[in-house]
């Protein structure tokens, strides 16, 4: 071990003294081991750090050590224990004692158990809440610094646009700026203002990942570059202009036959030269040796190194495979350079200093507190939040507590695992046992998780209701179906029960994972959009019976409910709500919040629409010259934006100055909302843009701007956009970044089908390219 007087642990030298002088002293073996990983389990034995098996994998140092919670099944101070463990070892028994990075999954809250669950992103985005997704992230950021980890693989900044693909639950839906907008807010939550007690949060998947071939995942997209700049590219600029963004991560597929992994043009060109992207790209899982096995470009593991050194990788996960011995033989056969490996090794060893680890790399297992009042109470506020009315016949809802009879029915109405969607604990500790096909964890892991133990602590919405309206109602429950059921055989016992009760709830929808049985999240891609399994015939059957019927949808995905949509009294979409999801939904049945939720991806009629976005060009949208398909309209479901509340708000008064802005100049647009119900209720006040310009087709409707506000009954306040000409800027018939002089329609809505008022700008001057004076997103302020 190198002597503590060596200047590299010196900490009042700059990081960049720091890094030389101890990359001067670096062996290569121990220069590619901080280009590598492990997993967490392969350093335990049972659930005790094995000093044997570290001796082994671990003795010229690592750069990242991966999921010490999230894959195993420790609890959380187990697991700062196993960290400390880790530390203490690389610090006190390798040469030069470099600490490591410790990662972990944070879709919906630190994936590890006793971790706060928070709603799936898809709910999450929404809420339309950057506020609350900043909060949210704190919360992660918190509880995975208490415990070791030091490394976020979050935000999902993929554009989702074929609700086919499975991972459209992990994503913040089909909008580039609403996408960016709540990245920016979730990577300022999670990286804080210093990484001594902040984490390294890593966009993905970079890049055009959400449109892939029919909806399936790792395949190719078929993108143009200027639709890939303006909108595939644009939540993961943001990201790290805006968001200070410190990591990120290539997508598993290829863009016009170049794999992602592969890609200067991608990771270096335009990640690092064109926007001044400063921190490491790590590789999704196995994505270095997918270049061999799965794309075929290159001969071995070796040359799979290379190329993705070459393109910028600079961390091999989840394991050292290719980025291990196959790299060193290369680099001692002169088949690759040792500058390749210099180059990625001073970033990783740069956010170590940058981190603390070689100034602290323990933690303090007494002050360990995960999923507290406060947290749980955040969590059940942003499921509020994220429910989505999407029909509400004759104000049906809200229901009173005084029901006398309630029929609750559905797979997902006494499930508590179908609360949560993939990459959240409770789902994918089953997916890592389907994957190992053995017990990797080395002590017993159940089988399945559906009630209220050490995994999870929640309760499913039947106890919910129950909760809600008491011992005077009859609750009739009858589940009906399981998920994916084929079988009506519990057909007849729901259907009593809805007979026998004044209405009825149907808690439909997904099951979210990546095993055989889920329906929803990686790799549970699909080829209709119906509920899954016999669902839509068990909504069917409740309504045939007359019963009033309020479908309560738990999914990751839109559907589309074909005659459903038209026959259910009220229609709730809940997403996946995780822990305090139930009391969440209940909460939003009975009143006791008012739901304000907007949909931030659209929901088709028919599979057959699909991609079907509300920022299409001109010429799209419709079958010209007759408009609707033969079998259906070309309208969606339900549009981008959209969401209902129990009362009803108006807009007023719209005012823009100035009317006739410059290039770089500001313009500021301020409209009037009234609250006309009786209800306290959120609006989400939205703003669109459209201009035509010469040569290149524009969006019929691009999001500029939103706010969402609460407005007690009878209320006016004014909202407030300052919004930046150089936010219309586009790239023109070379590629050039340009704001264009002329007409700008300007419009705010409800959603972006449901404009209130509009009114045009004129952009004045010449055409002028912005490329070095980018604007991402509008500030909006209520009064």
């Amino acid at each position: 071990m190198t002597p503590t007087t060596a200047r590299y642990r010196n900490a009042t030298l700059s990081v960049e003294e720091r890094v030389n002088d101890l990359m001067a002293q670096m062996t290569l073996d121990e220069k590619i081991a901080q280009l590598g990983s492990y997993y967490g389990y392969q350093l335990l034995e049972g659930i005790e750090f094995s000093a044997d098996k570290a001796n082994k994998l671990i003795k010229d140092g690592i750069g990242q050590i991966t999921r010490v919670g999230g894959a195993t099944n420790v609890r959380p101070v187990e697991s700062a224990i196993l960290a400390n463990a880790i530390q203490k070892y690389l610090v006190e028994n390798t040469r030069l004692g470099i600490p490591a990075v410790i990662h972990e999954e944070c879709c919906s809250g630190y994936m590890a158990r006793g971790a706060t669950v928070f709603p799936q992103a898809i709910g999450i985005a929404s809420t339309w809440d950057p506020e609350l997704v900043e909060q949210m992230a704190a919360v992660i950021k918190t509880q995975m610094r208490s415990v070791g980890g030091h490394h976020a693989l979050a935000p999902v900044l993929d554009v989702a646009r074929d609700a086919r693909w499975g991972r459209v639950e992990e994503t913040f839906g089909e909008d580039p700026y609403l996408i960016g907008a709540l990245g920016v807010a979730y990577i300022r939550g999670l990286q804080g203002a210093d990484f001594k007690s902040g984490i390294i949060a890593t966009g993905k998947h970079f890049v055009g990942y959400g449109m892939s071939e029919g909806g399936l995942n790792w395949a190719p997209p078929h993108l143009t570059w200027r639709e890939l700049r303006e909108v595939y590219l644009f939540p993961f600029e943001a990201a790290v202009r805006e968001g200070k963004l410190a990591s990120m991560m290539n997508a598993y597929h290829e863009l016009d036959g170049v794999p992602c992994g592969s890609s200067k043009e991608l990771l270096t060109d335009i990640l690092r030269a064109e926007w001044g992207f400063d921190g490491t790209v790590v590789s999704d899982y196995f994505a270095v040796n997918m270049l061999h096995e799965y794309h075929h470009i290159s001969t071995d593991k070796a040359e799979s190194a290379g190329l993705a050194l070459e393109a910028g990788i600079d961390v091999e996960l989840p394991s050292t495979d290719n980025y291990g011995d196959p790299l060193r033989d290369a680099i001692q056969q002169g088949k690759l350079p040792e500058s390749l490996v210099d180059v990625a090794l001073r970033r990783v060893l740069k956010q170590k200093f940058e981190l603390g680890l070689f100034e602290d790399p323990y933690v303090d297992t007494r002050t360990i507190q995960f999923d507290t009042a406060e947290q749980r109470q955040l969590a059940r506020q942003i499921a509020q939040k994220s429910i989505v009315l999407l029909k509400n016949e004759g104000n049906i809802l809200p229901l009173s507590k005084a029901i006398e009879s309630v029929a609750v029915i559905g797979p997902n109405a006494d499930s508590i695992r179908n609360l949560f969607g993939d990459y959240a604990y409770p789902a994918h500790i089953e997916t890592l046992m389907e994957l190992s096909h053995a017990n990797v964890f080395n002590q017993p892991v159940p089988e399945r998780i559906d009630g209220a133990d050490d995994f999870v602590t929640a309760i499913s919405l039947l106890t919910a209701i129950k909760d809600k309206v008491g011992a005077n109602a009859h609750v009739h429950y009858a589940k009906g179906c399981n998920v994916l059921d084929t079988s009506t055989a519990g057909f007849a016992e729901a259907v009593e029960a809805a007979r026998q009760s004044q209405l009825a709830i149907v808690v439909v929808g997904d099951k979210g994972g990546l095993a055989d049985d889920c329906t929803s999240g990686e790799a549970r891609d699909r080829a209709d959009l119906d509920l899954p399994g016999i669902q839509g015939q068990l909504v069917t059957a409740i309504l045939d019976t007359g019963t009033p019927v309020i479908v309560v949808l738990i999914n990751g995905r839109p559907v589309s409910l074909g005659d459903i949509a038209d026959r259910a009294a009220a229609i709730l979409e809940a997403w996946f709500p995780s822990e305090e999801g139930a009391n969440a939904i209940a909460d939003v049945l009975f009143g006791d919040a008012n739901p304000g939720g907007k949909l931030p991806i659209t929901f088709p009629r028919s599979v057959g629409q699909v991609p079907i976005f509300y920022g299409h060009r001109p010429s799209g949208g419709r079958s010209h010259w007759k408009e609707d398909y033969v079998e259906t309209s070309v309208k969606p479901l339900y549009p981008f934006g959209f969401g209902l509340s129990y009362t009803c708000f108006d807009y007023s008064n719209l005012r823009i100055e100035p009317a006739t802005p410059k290039v770089g100049e500001e313009v500021t647009i301020s409209v009037d909302v009234s609250n006309t119900g009786e209800r306290t209720g959120d609006e989400i006040v939205q703003i669109y843009t459209h201009q035509n310009v010469r040569h290149v087709t524009r969006p019929v409707k691009e999001l500029k701007g939103f706010k969402r506000l609460t407005l007690e009954p009878g209320q006016t306040r004014t909202v407030t956009f300052k919004l930046k000409v150089n936010q219309l800027g586009f790239y023109d018939q070379k590629l050039a970044y340009v704001v264009e002089p002329g007409r700008v329609d300007v419009m705010i809505g409800s959603s972006s089908a449901d404009i209130r008022c509009s009114s045009p700008i004129e952009i004045l001057g010449e055409k002028t390219n912005i490329s070095q004076s980018k604007v991402f997103f509008s500030k909006a302020t209520v009064s």
